[in-house]
């Protein structure tokens, strides 16, 4: 006895997947469409199954830019638009194993440089994206990966030597009192005192 169990899709996969089945004329029906789809994908897992429990992953080396078994590669040559796929470790394209530059040139009348004309799209990636860009990220997780962790900077600065505080300083002695200015008027003077001293110079002068 088959049972069936209610699997929610997204409503623009569902749609994306009933038109790509009308496209290559097969039956429009939804759950016969995601059936296959299924059973496409238990496929292609068991295939890469055992290459994957010997750890032996398969691609195209290209110069530092590794390209693992099932990468796209598109071509642009005068607008028109060429694709390839890594199969083992070539790149194959209509049955014929090339190298990138051989790729690149394949439809040009002229040498090209397959970094700018080559777009590789990896299993997992959502978008295409030039073999240069590429290649500049990987140079740049390389680079990340051999730089060691910077120390922490130091100060500029010049260090300033601690001044020490004794816990209890001496208290300071208090400020002697100022003894109050005698104002009386001296011996033959009348006007009221403003001077500092009692007694002008000349009158000590001429005692």
């Amino acid at each position: 006895m088959n049972s069936a169990i209610s699997v929610k899709v997204p409503t623009h996969t569902l749609l994306a997947l009933i038109e790509q089945a009308g496209l290559n004329g097969e039956s429009q029906d939804p759950s016969a469409i995601i059936l296959k789809a299924v059973e496409f994908w238990l496929a292609a897992q068991q295939q890469r199954a055992p290459a994957a429990a010997g750890g032996d992953v398969q691609g195209y080396q290209w110069k530092s830019l590794f390209l693992p078994e099932g990468t796209q590669i598109r071509c642009n040559t005068y607008g028109e638009q060429y694709y390839a796929i890594v199969e083992g470790d070539a790149i194959v394209y209509q049955g014929r194993k090339l190298s990138p530059n051989q790729l690149a040139s394949l439809h040009a009348d002229s040498v090209r440089n397959a970094w700018n004309d080559l777009y590789i799209r990896r299993p997992g990636d959502k978008f295409y994206k030039s073999a240069s860009r590429l290649r500049r990220e990987q140079a740049a997780a390389d680079q990340a990966a051999r730089t060691p962790p910077e120390a922490p900077a130091m100060s500029a600065e010049p260090s300033v030597p601690a001044i020490p505080v004794r816990a209890n300083p001496a208290p300071c002695p208090p400020a002697q009192a100022t003894p109050p200015r005698d104002a009386n008027p001296g011996q033959g003077w009348t006007l009221p005192e403003r001077r500092k001293y009692r007694f002008r110079l000349e009158d000590v002068a001429f005692e």
